[in-house]
């Protein structure tokens, strides 16, 4: 089996971890939204979905179109990464239990969840540096750099410029509120995709 058809495997396996990740979002932003939770910056989501896409995408297009070759020395390393990456990422999910989805949802007068990586202080956003991981890492496993480089600069931006205000102000707002009573159990329509609600409920990425 050649290196190329075995790197996409890994990212159609990656693409199957996002659509298992919509699914407890869902799930979790339900909860969310049952126990009084409002959804803070949607503006910019699409965005990241798209930029989460295309990313997907582009990690394939380029090693065929550009016939980008397994470099050992940077493939096997960046392997490592996204192995990393992932395994962290699921330590989060597990963290903020329900408070968990990929929507920046808060519910008013939780407190802020302190285990699991979320409990060093100075570490404020570890799934978002899991994202960085995760864009740049699985790329380079088959040289795909231009795609790393690029995924990587338009997360920058919507990271700094957009997603993390956002969390902290919500998270802000959430804190200082008192808690909201449950609302009664209701249908709830589908929600997006690229969190904490522990911090609020949700975390980067698509």
């Amino acid at each position: 089996m050649s290196s190329v058809l075995l790197f996409d495997l890994l990212v159609a396996a990656a693409a199957a971890e996002r659509l298992v990740e919509m699914v407890v979002s869902r799930r979790h932003a339900a909860w969310a939204f049952a126990h009084g939770g409002t959804e803070h910056g949607r503006g910019h989501f699409p965005a990241m979905v798209a930029l989460h896409t295309a990313w997907l995408i582009g990690c394939v297009v380029e090693v065929h179109a550009a016939d980008r070759p397994f470099v050992p020395a940077v493939g096997w390393v960046a392997l490592a990464g996204v192995l990393l990456a992932n395994a962290v990422r699921w330590w989060c999910i597990a963290s903020l239990g329900e408070r968990w989805n990929t929507r920046i949802v808060v519910v008013p007068g939780l407190p802020l969840v302190t285990r699991g990586p979320y409990r060093f202080r100075w570490l404020p956003h570890p799934n978002y540096l899991v994202v960085v991981l995760e864009l740049a890492a699985l790329p380079l496993v088959h040289g795909a750099w231009v795609t790393a480089l690029v995924a990587s600069v338009l997360n920058a931006v919507l990271l700094l410029g957009f997603r993390i205000p956002a969390e902290e102000r919500a998270l802000r707002e959430a804190v200082a509120a008192p808690a909201a009573p449950a609302a009664p159990a209701a249908p709830v329509g589908p929600v997006g995709p690229v969190g904490p609600v522990g911090p609020p409920s949700s975390t980067a990425r698509p």
